[in-house]
């Protein structure tokens, strides 16, 4: 057990904060929900920033609160990084990152400057004032400041929400850069679905004050019901690494089991990468097919088929290395080839999506 957190909370006079839950011992756990569904009062009760007479918090054996017990946000050792950033405008971006560096223990420190300020792309940064910063530039030296002071646990409160568009997209490879080798728990508080695809290992869907399941990345991509959906329709999201194109135009993406091609301007970075693939650009083959120009075209053992709404069936199935892969056709597609559970085939993949 990580962490894990009871709480009654009631606040004003048509709002209560009512979960029992225990969260994922690594990785990053997004709370998703609507604005107002409790995933901001539930991140303050496990920093420590609202105290109140009804929660118990449990971190890693250490007893938080409960009852009249109750550890301070200073002594707890989380990270936080807020919608708007809290950089102290008066030091520089060095002085900012070595802010909590300096008042950490020496033994504490599981973190330094040279990698934390590589990880972010910050390296450029280090002698500018705050003020002269963009609001993406802000959020990497608040990540990075928050990284600094070595948590334990990391608390990231829609730190994207504030951003436009265009910073947002710049920003977000950073934050995978960061959940993929910071070393430490991260608890992100988002309603974007693209941010729990592209982040999230588990994830806590919140309505009204209360905990509706909680489910890895992976298992709530596999229903065809899943809240991350939206009006795009049922997604997959692939993990593999990107290898070096071979100058035709095309990258490589995946393991020792499975390959796909896809068409990216961007080198490929180091570690694990995502890819999302919309049901509806998938299809389905008996066989591999010859003389057609998709070139991604992976065998599959069906594993599940649901019915998506009249006329529409979701082919759920898990490819060589495991990973699930969903394909939405026609009911008349599935009853023409006779698929059924346990049968191989193939899904052919039209487009595909880089998230890293």
């Amino acid at each position: 057990m990580t962490l894990a957190v009871r709480a009654r909370w009631r606040r004003g006079a048509d709002f209560t904060l009512d979960v029992d839950l225990e969260l994922a011992p690594s990785g990053v756990t997004a709370l998703f929900g609507r604005s107002g569904c409790g995933k901001t009062s539930l991140l303050r009760i496990i920093a420590g920033l609202e105290r109140t007479s009804d929660a118990e918090v449990r971190f890693r054996g250490q007893r938080w609160q409960e009852g009249r017990h109750f550890l301070p946000l200073h002594r707890r050792r989380v990270g936080l990084v807020f919608q708007e950033h809290s950089l102290l405008a008066h030091l520089s971006v060095r002085g900012n990152l070595l802010y909590g560096y300096r008042r950490t223990p020496a033994r504490q420190r599981r973190h330094h400057p040279d990698a934390v300020t590589v990880i972010l792309g910050i390296n450029g940064l280090l002698d500018r004032r705050i003020d002269q910063l963009s609001g993406g530039q802000r959020q990497r030296v608040s990540l990075g400041r928050a990284l600094l002071s070595s948590p334990q646990l990391l608390l990231l409160d829609e730190p994207m929400s504030a951003l436009d568009t265009q910073t947002r997209r710049e920003i977000l490879p950073f934050f995978s850069d960061l959940a993929a080798h910071a070393d430490v728990p991260i608890v992100l508080v988002t309603h974007s679905p693209d941010e729990v695809q592209r982040l999230a290992d588990h994830v806590v869907f919140m309505d009204d004050g209360r905990i509706e399941c909680v489910e890895s990345l992976k298992d709530t991509l596999a229903r065809p019901d899943s809240p991350l959906f939206g009006n795009s329709g049922p997604a997959s999201v692939l993990e593999g690494r990107l290898l070096a194109g071979s100058g035709d135009g095309l990258t490589r993406f995946g393991n020792d089991r499975i390959e796909l091609f896809l068409q990216t301007s961007q080198p490929p970075p180091a570690g694990t990468s995502r890819l999302s693939i919309q049901s509806s650009d998938v299809a389905i083959s008996t066989h591999r097919l010859a003389g057609i120009s998709v070139l991604n075209q992976l065998e599959m053992t069906i594993r599940q088929l649901d019915r998506l709404r009249p006329g529409r069936v979701l082919v759920t199935g898990n490819l060589a290395d495991g990973q699930a892969l969903s394909a939405e056709i026609t009911e008349h597609s599935a009853a023409r080839l006779g698929l059924e559970h346990g049968q191989r085939c193939y899904a052919l993949i039209k487009s595909v999506a880089l998230l890293d």
